[in-house]
């Protein structure tokens, strides 16, 4: 009898392995927090791997943390969407197109510079902890308003949305009546089933609400990240568009990791009682959380000339796809990476990203964090999950991974 090759089978006349025929997406049933299974064979057989993306190119998988983060520090590889190749079906047809206009993340220097000048000076550690008391009131804020609701609500609704909406809001000066618009046109633009249309459509509506409130700013500056942009040398389309960016990368992301970290914590009692006993942990327990759970699970790069790395050859023009959910667990960087464990110093992780394309918001998403999960641990005690855990709708199909809902309860006393 004829046996079909492994996937991983090295190619009899090269001895190479095969390309793989699909990225690894489908999590292991019932461990809503793990990686993809392959993932972790394939990092250890050989972190970087030939991989056939939907359109027939053949690119490359990175899954080691050092192939990963060697990767993204080097500038030879360039982060432009219309040089890449998608590596999930369902992507544009014809290619991806350009990045729009102030969407850094798209963008290879000198151009991504010009943008990240302006912005970093505004993402500074100091000023965000300056903003700790405003996260802290809000926070608390919300937490009142479970308290009456309660004992049971989906905290996300009730709790992980609305504080990294009403602080981004705040710092655009976005009336807070509209943030619900932006997170909804958030979840279109980062949803994998939504069509290239509702895409089109979501980012269309959100940069014509904001070249409206741009031309506001303009007319009557008020204390706000987008009327101090209007003194730069950006045109209002691009302002913008650098507020359509911000506003989609800081609702949606923090959003997901107090709501996912908060299922994560719930499933690990231990590490819940470690976080609630003794805030001070709260610096290490977010790191240890964005390693543990990399909720902006992939990336993308395209070589602009040869470049060599890990013995292989990447030669120009090919597409690599950068798995930081595997990277982070990588126990060659964290020793005994599949357990979460709030003690962890786990400094380095690619939760953020790494290089000059690292996330811009990761301080302020940080003081969020920092912030909500120890206040709602302390608030609530006997915190809760109202369903069992393989009910809680997870985000299986979107660039961002979290739970839809997480209904939770607790004790009334």
């Amino acid at each position: 009898m004829q046996h079909e090759p492994s996937p991983h089978s090295p190619d009899r006349t090269t001895g190479e392995a095969a390309p793989l025929s699909e990225l690894p997406i489908n999590r292991p049933t019932g461990c809503p927090f793990d990686p993809p299974a392959e993932l972790a064979q394939l990092r250890e057989e050989q972190p970087l791997r030939r991989m056939t993306y939907p359109d027939g190119h053949e690119g490359w998988l990175a899954t080691g943390y050092s192939t990963v983060r060697a990767i993204f520090a080097d500038s030879r590889f360039s982060s432009r969407y219309e040089l890449m190749h998608y590596p999930l079906p369902g992507g544009p047809e014809g290619g991806l197109p350009p990045a729009p206009v102030g969407d850094m993340t798209g963008m290879d220097a000198p151009e991504h510079t010009r943008y990240r000048k302006l912005l970093a000076g505004k993402f500074t550690v100091r000023r965000m902890r300056e903003l700790t008391d405003r996260v802290e009131q809000i926070t608390e804020e919300h937490l009142d308003a479970m308290e009456g609701q309660g004992p049971s609500v989906d905290l996300v609704e009730a709790f992980a949305q609305p504080i990294p909406a009403l602080i981004i809001c705040e710092l655009l000066g976005v009336p807070s009546s509209d943030r619900e618009i932006f997170q909804r046109q958030a979840l279109t633009l980062t949803d994998l089933r939504s069509t290239e249309e509702e895409r089109y459509a979501a980012w269309t509506g959100l940069q014509e609400y904001l070249y409206a409130l741009v031309l506001a700013k303009r007319a009557d500056p008020t204390d706000d990240l987008l009327s101090d942009l209007t003194t730069s040398d950006l045109t209002d389309e691009e302002l913008a568009g650098v507020g359509g960016f911000l506003l989609g990368a800081g609702l949606d992301t923090t959003a997901n990791m107090i709501a996912h970290g908060t299922f994560a914590l719930l499933s690990n009692p231990d590490q819940l009682a470690a976080l609630r006993d003794d805030p001070g942990l709260a610096d290490q327990a977010v790191e240890e959380l964005m390693r543990y759970l990399t909720i902006t699970h992939t990336s993308i790069k395209s070589a602009l000339e040869d470049v060599e790395l890990d013995g292989r050859l990447i030669k120009a023009e090919e597409t690599v796809t950068l798995s930081m959910e595997a990277a982070n667990r990588d126990p060659r960087r964290f020793p005994d990476p599949d357990t979460l464990d709030l003690h962890r110093k786990a400094t380095g992780h690619l939760g953020f990203g790494h290089g000059i394309h690292q996330c811009l918001g990761q301080q302020l998403a940080r003081v969020e964090m920092r912030v909500a999960l120890p206040a709602l641990l302390t608030r609530f005690p006997t915190l809760r999950l109202a369903v069992p855990p393989e009910e809680v709708p997870l985000r299986t199909f979107s660039t961002i991974y979290g739970v839809h809902q997480l209904p939770v309860t607790w004790d009334k006393e």
